[in-house]
């Protein structure tokens, strides 16, 4: 049997990033792109705004005819024009009248401001351009303009190559035009279980009369590949033996990369790294300093990235976010990998073995003044899957240490989609 390795979280998250390549890049709709890795950098072919509008619906004025305005001592100027949002002015503003303007409507040339209609008599009151307007506040002297290109000028860029397209990066997109887009194309991922004692919806009933465990890992693996876009190839379960797992892995040749679960400890009937062995596969590591999760497998089979992950269900999730997702999202062409990380202050103090990594489920709570404070799931234990439900994030506590003080402030790795670094 080869020797374990036990590698460092830090060198085993090194690793699998390094030999989780591209998976390639494909043109797609701008509607179907989001959340997907842009394959190139985009620049702008636009100005935007084309040109200086209002920001308010109110009347557009040079600011020295309108500057000493207040209530006390209001301006009236005559109305010289009318432009609604999708019309442009007639000509410049004169000095000494001001021009009706809707919001996102051209502003004349020559207005410094747009008195916003509330700072004016015509408050409440619809219609086209009255004959003469009475302004009294003339802090919009100079406000309320939006210049044109201030957004965005042709040659900025949109988006660079790596960045993930959200919501509004796709609102800059289509503002500019980018009907279609080249982005990092979404690997293909197997998910396969093992072990005799494992059956799927289909035998359920053997759940109940309590003489099979259900395959919640492959549910749960799949899950968390669909959150990062992933249509998961579902391989199915692999029995305790070693025909069983090569049949089934032979399933996976359209597949960019494979996640087995179970199987690779050291007990009898853990078959998953021999069979691997003698389908050639690189073994990159086996086992590192990580609890739960320590009998992580990884390498390359025919060049594509294989991860054996635990049986034990919070074990699997865990080994899934700290050794999966990174390389995962490389693979779909992602440069920011990682999840940002959120300081937080702990509600009770926590003790973690000595001398490796510990990986506990918090719950993360946001007080009135702002404080976000963590709290544990309840007992920690690597079968107990509700305590991976009820979490929000999770504590990584290096090798060094072995316990953190209630009131400790710690960063903690949300288990939601947002704030990546």
């Amino acid at each position: 049997m080869p020797a374990a390795d036990w590698v460092s979280y830090e060198d085993a998250v090194r690793i699998v990033i390094e030999h989780a390549g591209p998976a390639g890049v494909e043109n797609v709709w701008l509607a179907q792109a989001l959340g997907r890795a842009a394959a190139e950098q985009i620049r702008s072919r636009v100005t935007h705004p084309p040109w200086n509008n209002s920001a308010m619906d109110g009347f557009a004025v040079r600011a020295s005819d309108v500057r000493t305005a207040s209530p006390e001592h209001p301006v009236t100027l005559p109305v010289s024009g009318d432009v609604p949002a999708g019309s442009f002015p007639d000509s410049a503003l004169k000095a000494g009248t001001a021009v009706r303007v809707m919001t996102g409507a051209p502003v004349p040339d020559g207005a410094t401001g747009v008195i916003r209609v509330e700072h004016t008599d015509r408050w409440g009151q619809g219609g086209g351009a009255p004959e003469q307007v009475t302004i009294y506040h003339g802090d919009d002297a100079e406000r309320h303009i939006r210049l044109a290109g201030e957004d965005l000028e042709p040659g900025d860029i949109l988006v660079e190559r790596g960045e993930e397209i959200t919501s509004a990066v796709i609102g800059v997109l289509s503002l500019t035009g980018v009907e279609r887009l080249s982005v990092g194309r979404i690997p293909r991922v197997g998910v396969l279980a093992n072990g005799d004692e494992l059956v799927d919806f289909d035998r359920f009933e053997e759940v109940l009369a309590g003489r099979k465990i259900m395959n919640s890992n492959s549910h749960a693996l799949a899950a968390q590949l669909r959150s990062e876009g992933v249509d998961p190839v579902m391989l199915g379960i692999a029995a305790d033996d070693p025909g069983s797992l090569e049949r089934l892995l032979s399933g996976c040749g359209e597949c960019d990369a494979v996640i087995s679960s179970a199987g690779v400890s050291v007990g009898e009937h853990d078959h998953v790294k021999a069979v691997l062995d003698g389908l050639g596969m690189k073994r990159l590591f086996w086992r590192t300093n990580v609890r739960p999760g320590s009998a992580v497998l990884f390498g390359l089979l025919d060049e594509k990235p294989l991860w054996g992950v635990p049986g034990n269900p919070v074990s699997a999730m865990v080994s899934f976010e700290i050794f999966v997702r990174p390389a995962i999202r490389r693979m779909a062409g992602h440069t920011r990998l990682f999840r940002r990380k959120i300081p937080v202050r702990l509600a009770d103090s926590v003790r973690t073995p000595a001398g490796v990594t510990a990986v506990l489920r918090v719950r993360l709570t946001q007080h009135e003044d702002g404080r976000t404070e963590a709290l544990l799931t309840g007992p920690q234990g690597s079968g107990i899957l509700t305590s991976m439900a009820a979490a929000d994030g999770l504590l990584i506590v290096p090798e060094g240490i072995d316990r953190y003080e209630a009131g400790s402030v710690v960063e903690v790795l949300p288990l939601s989609p947002w704030e990546r670094s």
